[in-house]
């Protein structure tokens, strides 16, 4: 990409991270913001799933992120400004079955995210959480090497619910032009919610757990 360079980075890496901050304070001389984007699909029953897949999953969605914000706050603090934003998922507050560990990681995400912000407040570093929807990112998904033949049939069926979720997914673009606006903001909010899914964040706080579940297994097609 013109005028853009690239260097390699690997969140899962404590040496790696702190070789790319630090080669990138050696050519800019300051960082100003943080966009923690990086992150992994996984597909599978929690049963079906061993404990190292689901320490994979937290090593890339979650501690990934921890890497990469320990390594830049130094400096932002020294400073006194920066911005974090830090791309979560709606998944953090409406779980999906099969993918309960990746809901998971976006959730720890999300409020790692909020106390951050409340500890850097005063410090003059600001922290934002974007909590996309489904959006139409050509992702590839890893899935659970264990699998269970009882569950194979809901988890069949949750899953086709899930791809058809993706390829009628919205443009990542729009997911980029509002982080752009974040950045842009001089007093960002804590959560972002994006896509045709951010209105069940309302739903979410205003209907009785019960009903959050019956819908949940209605919309996933868990009881057929």
């Amino acid at each position: 990409m013109d005028g853009v360079e690239m260097l390699q980075l690997d969140v899962t890496s404590d040496e790696s991270v702190k070789t790319c901050v630090s080669t990138l304070l050696q050519k800019t001389g300051r960082l100003d913001v943080l966009v923690n984007n990086a992150g992994q699909a996984f597909a599978g029953g929690l049963e079906e799933t061993s404990l190292e897949e689901a320490r994979a999953q937290f090593e890339v969605n979650f501690f990934g992120a921890v890497r990469m914000v320990n390594a830049v706050l130094p400096g932002m603090r020294k400073r006194g400004k920066g911005l974090i934003v830090n791309v979560a998922s709606l998944a953090g507050m409406f779980p999906i079955p099969f993918g309960g560990y990746y809901g998971a990681t976006k959730s720890a995400l999300m409020v790692y995210s909020e106390v951050l912000r409340q500890e850097l407040k005063r410090l003059g570093v600001n922290v934002s959480v974007v909590e996309p929807g489904f959006f139409n990112t050509h992702h590839t998904r890893l899935e659970a090497s264990n699998s269970i033949s009882d569950y194979d049939e809901i988890r069949k069926r949750a899953q086709s619910v899930d791809e058809e979720a993706f390829d009628r997914g919205g443009d990542p673009q729009e997911v980029a032009d509002l982080i752009l606006k974040i950045i842009e903001n001089p007093s960002p909010r804590l959560h972002y919610a994006v896509g045709r899914e951010k209105g069940y964040v309302l739903l979410k706080r205003i209907l009785p757990d019960s009903v959050i579940q019956t819908q949940t297994r209605k919309h996933w097609r868990l009881d057929q």
